[in-house]
């Protein structure tokens, strides 16, 4: 009975089906979310160019490439799970600027969007791809490989 409750508020995450399964399907959902922000970008490139925040100085345009490579091409690499970690650096980017610069003056309501994805993908950062991802696979065969190579 102790075991079961433990297992349950403190779950072993390592090899869990479940976990596995819930970071796949946080994967796709925030993934496919989030690129769905960067389409609308792409669809509005000329007219959002013109008035995109330019927090970072570099210009509205560069400001909004930049935007879309991280809302679009980083969450494709997050729904396949490829380089997940490295893929999720300019989406974390993304939403601090979004939160902390873009809405800071803002009433919550208005920032929260980007407050739960930026929570999302530190959560997916810190716990990794999960089983079912391009990840694991490429991971385990290079493990294969470097212990085949030590023999």
């Amino acid at each position: 009975m102790m075991t079961r409750l433990i297992n349950i508020l403190l779950p072993d995450s390592a090899g869990n089906r479940r976990f596995d399964i819930s970071m796949l399907l946080s994967r796709l959902l925030f993934g496919m979310l989030f690129m769905m922000h960067g389409l609308t970008k792409i669809n509005d490139f000329g007219q959002m160019a013109l008035a995109f925040p330019d927090p970072l100085g570099v210009g509205s345009e560069i400001s909004l490439i930049l935007a879309i490579f991280g809302e679009v091409f980083c969450s494709v690499l997050l729904i396949f799970g490829l380089l997940t970690r490295l893929s999720l650096i300019p989406m974390i980017f993304t939403m601090c600027i979004a939160f902390f610069v873009i809405h800071a003056e803002d009433p919550f309501s208005a920032k929260e969007l980007s407050f739960i994805y930026l929570a999302t993908f530190i959560i997916i950062w810190v716990s990794g791809a999960g089983k079912y991802s391009l990840d694991y696979m490429i991971r385990a065969k290079l493990i294969k490989s470097l212990n085949k190579n030590k023999k």
